[in-house]
């Protein structure tokens, strides 16, 4: 019960909220960029609140309004968010990757001048006019990469971008683009599997854009950014530039998107949570662009099935697809298509919606066209049901009392009469036991008042349960794990002190940190689910199981000093210990078991400290 009351009060705040922003930006866009511009501001402005305030910012900043600046094309914007909200949950990371970019800050603008000035001299002998300018990446997608390919920060080979802005007339922009490709590639080698072409087919948000890798300079590659002006400020500014050029181009593929988003907010009857983390998952999804066997391109995001590309086309399609014919090969429903696929979709009468349709489609029409469906089919199966109890009641020679009805549905733990219903249309409730059930319960009442008649008034006692006391505003979580039903993830493994958040599953509540690995996919897909959370009391109790990540020189007795750092730290057990050596490095996992963040940062702090060790950081 208590996981309920407080998934519950979160989703209902965060829903209405959230779809409030949805309705703003269906019925107009403007309204969006105001609010994502006073997100921004009240971002730069969080280093004057509270912890929990900056938190709460954050959270929204990272996994919703970030995510809208970039479907939006709002891309410098959505950086800034983002590296502000991994600011406030993760300064660790944070620090490390700005004091990394500011070592290096030097060597970086002497690369990218070396990178520039041949290609400037070259380009300045074809009468081009034109930009160059080099940006590093934002703090939040380095860290990514860091994540995502496990390397150290000086293996990065894409820290920066250069980008090539053309002056040209709308008639020659491809042209010229290409034009500058070509010189590019003839002075530095291209890796083609890294060429993306969004001159051909702009994005759904309006960005046009040819972006290569070349191998640079000392066998570096360098991603080159090249675009005209226009291309340029709807990169930088995104919608908004976009109307500006409104003659330029037919009308923007974004306004498909935001008739689909409008489609999926007109089921009144959708559960709001759901609707919401439908949105979220089209916000950062990359596109693929297929064909039907006439010609017509449709774009849909990467990991889009056949099913996806059937409801795209029409609703009515997508109910009665029963398999595909991509490029002349027949494919299940279910099967991935991939850019440039010709894609025909083989219908049946006889086919149904299922259930399992929802595990595999991506796209939000999709989702949402399916759960109508499937809604529908559940009303007409639950319409049987009511008719067959009724008529079996009546044959049975039974007067069915509704009051009564509904002490049974609710004795049975059924939250709706429609559940109800809908399981004894789907067999897993068998209705001559309902019948029994609803017989033997009847007799009990009767049994019941005539007992009560004979008893006198003064032999009764009125009984008071005692009233559970709790928070609405955030989960508590002592430090010996009692009371609710909650478990440490072991995907992050937090200890006492952690900024924590608790997620609902079907095993109770799970506690991840703040900066847990999956936070972003929890928050972005089952934002319904997740709820506030804190630790009580002032240090913890209970001993945490950590790793501890360790590299620096090979050096005499540098384990051994490490580990006397360890046996002598008051409180700190150790676990295990695994290191390996070289080309006079080490690197190794030490795993220990202690109380609270404050004597893991004050043992990470004691092992940089020893000489040899280039950096300690927390696995887990």
């Amino acid at each position: 019960k208590k996981i309920s009351r407080f998934s519950d009060k979160r989703t209902a705040v965060e829903s209405e909220n959230y779809m409030k922003l949805l309705l703003s930006m269906a019925e107009d866009i403007r309204v969006v960029f105001i609010m994502i511009a006073r997100q921004l501001q009240l971002m730069r402005d969080a280093k004057n609140a509270d912890r929990s305030r900056r938190l709460d910012l954050a959270v929204e900043s990272s996994y919703l309004y970030a995510p809208l600046a970039h479907r939006l094309g709002l891309y410098a914007i959505k950086s800034e968010l983002e590296d502000l909200s991994l600011k406030y949950t993760d300064r660790e990371s944070y620090d490390y990757v700005a004091k990394k970019l500011n070592e290096t800050k030097r060597s970086r603008e002497q690369y990218i001048r070396a990178f520039i000035e041949p290609v400037e001299e070259r380009l300045s002998k074809t009468g081009l006019k034109f930009d160059i300018k080099g940006r590093t990446k934002s703090i939040h997608s380095i860290l990514n990469k860091l994540k995502k390919q496990k390397i150290e920060f000086e293996n990065i080979y894409d820290l920066f971008a250069i980008r090539v802005i053309l002056d040209a007339p709308p008639d020659q922009e491809k042209a010229q683009c290409w034009q500058v490709y070509s010189v590019i590639t003839d002075m530095y080698q291209p890796n083609p599997r890294r060429l993306k072409d969004w001159l051909s087919i702009p994005k759904s948000n309006g960005y046009e854009s040819l972006h290569i890798t070349v191998m640079g300079p000392d066998s570096r590659w360098v991603e080159v950014q090249i675009r005209s002006r226009r291309m340029d400020e709807i990169a930088e500014r995104g919608l908004a530039a976009h109307w500006k050029y409104k003659g330029v181009k037919e009308e923007s593929t974004l306004d498909s998107w935001l008739s689909s988003l409008r489609e999926s907010l007109e089921d009144k009857e959708a559960n709001l949570s759901q609707k919401l983390a439908d949105f979220k998952l089209d916000l950062y999804e990359e596109e693929i662009f297929v064909f039907t066997p006439k010609g017509d391109l449709y774009k849909l995001p990467r990991g889009a099935s056949v099913l996806d590309f059937a409801f795209a086309i029409h609703s009515k399609l997508g109910a009665s697809c029963i398999s595909g014919r991509v490029n002349g090969k027949n494919v299940p429903i279910k099967h991935q298509l991939k850019s440039g696929d010709q894609v025909e979709v083989i219908t049946s009468a006889h086919q149904t919606p299922k259930q399992d349709w929802l595990n595999f489609v991506v796209t939000s029409r999709a989702r949402t066209k399916i759960r109508q469906l499937l809604k529908e089919e559940a009303g007409k199966q639950v319409d049987i049901a009511k008719e067959t109890l009724s008529r079996r009641m009546k044959n049975r020679k039974i007067d069915v009392d509704d009051s009564h009805l509904m002490q049974l549905i609710k004795k049975l733990k059924y939250k709706t009469v429609t559940d109800f219903y809908a399981d004894i249309a789907a067999e897993k409730l068998d209705i001559n036991w309902v019948i029994d059930s609803y017989l033997e319960m009847e007799n009990r009442e009767s049994e019941s008042r005539e007992a009560a008649q004979q008893v006198s008034a003064g032999q009764f006692t009125l009984k008071t349960e005692p009233r559970e006391s709790h928070s609405g505003d955030e989960l508590v979580i002592d430090q010996n794990l009692t009371g609710v039903d909650y478990k440490l993830a072991r995907c992050c493994n937090p200890i006492f002190g952690d900024e924590i958040f608790g997620f609902v599953s079907s095993q109770g509540i799970k506690i991840h940190r703040v900066n847990c690995p999956n936070a972003q996919d929890l928050f972005s897909r089952f934002g319904y689910r997740v709820i506030k959370a804190r630790w009580s009391g002032g240090t913890g109790s209970s001993n945490y199981t950590i790793v501890l990540r360790v590299i620096g020189n090979d050096q005499i007795n540098i384990v051994a000093n490490l580990m006397s750092i360890i046996s002598k730290e008051e409180g700190v057990q150790m676990r295990a210990i695994s290191i390996d050596s070289n080309d006079g490095l080490f690197q190794g996992n030490i795993s220990v078991m202690l109380a609270n963040t404050s004597m893991l940062e004050q043992l990470i702090r004691k092992l940089k400290a020893v000489k040899g060790v280039k950096s300690v950081t927390r696995l887990n």
